[in-house]
């Protein structure tokens, strides 16, 4: 079946004019703070000599891979919200959702390195240094580029290559997989489940080594002094934050069958902007 479609329309997170407004100043706020925060902490880290352990390596990583996860959607989002019609052309859409997933399985992976980098710091100190050097910590950062490419070249690849004839209305604010299989013009069931195998498996299982990991460092608390707690539990409390608030709406939404909910586009703000 040949490809009909040039271009996509958008639903938006709202077709309330009052609540498109408000709206547009809320994630406006949201994305200021969001680049705003995010170029503080590279900038703090990049002209501390103190900050140079491989912690605050993986925090600026991370910092830089959030500014261009967020940029791929929020600024759209932001314009589209004054837009009578939210277009979006059929190579831009492919280009949304490689990016989408780029930025996004690199962040889960470089979470995931970083709740190994913490296991090792608390629970093996001594030996922190030696097993967290340069070499290690660049190779682990390589290795989450490269997972986010080869995840994001799949996915995309299984989408671009589907025959879209109409109707071209996807109901989200950005281009992603499921609600693209619902406008293909073909039987979408196989790349269903190759998407849940890729997308969803890889959310499930660096959840689980994430919650594995941060077990071990909890349960390490009960030999420590209440200040070594402290400092622990300062160190974690904030990643532990994020995960929670990245993983949980990502494996909801992508470790299920070929179906959208209305409720995807709120719990996708979630991984995509909060």
């Amino acid at each position: 079946m040949e490809n009909n479609v040039t271009e996509f329309i958008l639903t938006g997170l709202s077709q309330d004019e009052e609540v498109q407004q408000l709206c547009f100043f809320l994630f406006l706020l949201f994305y200021i703070i969001l680049m705003t925060g995010n170029f503080l902490i590279i900038m703090t880290i990049q002209k501390s000599p103190n900050l140079s352990s491989p912690m605050y390596f993986f925090l600026r990583f991370l910092s830089f891979v959030d500014i261009c996860y967020s940029s791929v959607t929020a600024p759209k989002l932001i314009i589209d919200f004054q837009a009578e019609v939210k277009l979006i052309s059929f190579v831009g859409c492919m280009i949304q959702l490689f990016c989408v997933h780029l930025f996004g399985c690199t962040e889960i992976f470089i979470l995931t390195v970083m709740a190994y980098d913490r296991y090792v710091a608390i629970c093996k100190p001594l030996r922190y240094t030696s097993i967290m050097d340069w070499k290690v910590f660049s190779t682990l950062v390589a290795t989450c580029w490269l997972g986010g490419f080869l995840h994001s070249f799949i996915q995309t690849i299984l989408t671009v290559q589907l025959p879209f004839c109409g109707p071209n209305l996807i109901d989200h604010y950005f281009c992603d997989v499921h609600p693209l299989l619902k406008l293909a013009c073909a039987d979408t069931y196989v790349v269903g489940l190759i998407v849940v195998a890729n997308s969803g498996m890889i959310s499930l299982s660096c959840f689980v080594i994430l919650v594995g990991s941060y077990t071990v460092i909890l349960l390490s608390f009960k030999t420590r002094s209440s200040e070594g707690r402290r400092k622990a539990l300062s160190t974690c409390a904030s990643h532990i934050t994020v995960v929670i608030l990245f993983f949980v709406p990502c494996i909801f939404i992508y470790l299920r069958p070929s179906t959208t909910f209305t409720e995807d586009k709120m719990v996708a703000v979630f991984y995509t902007i909060i």
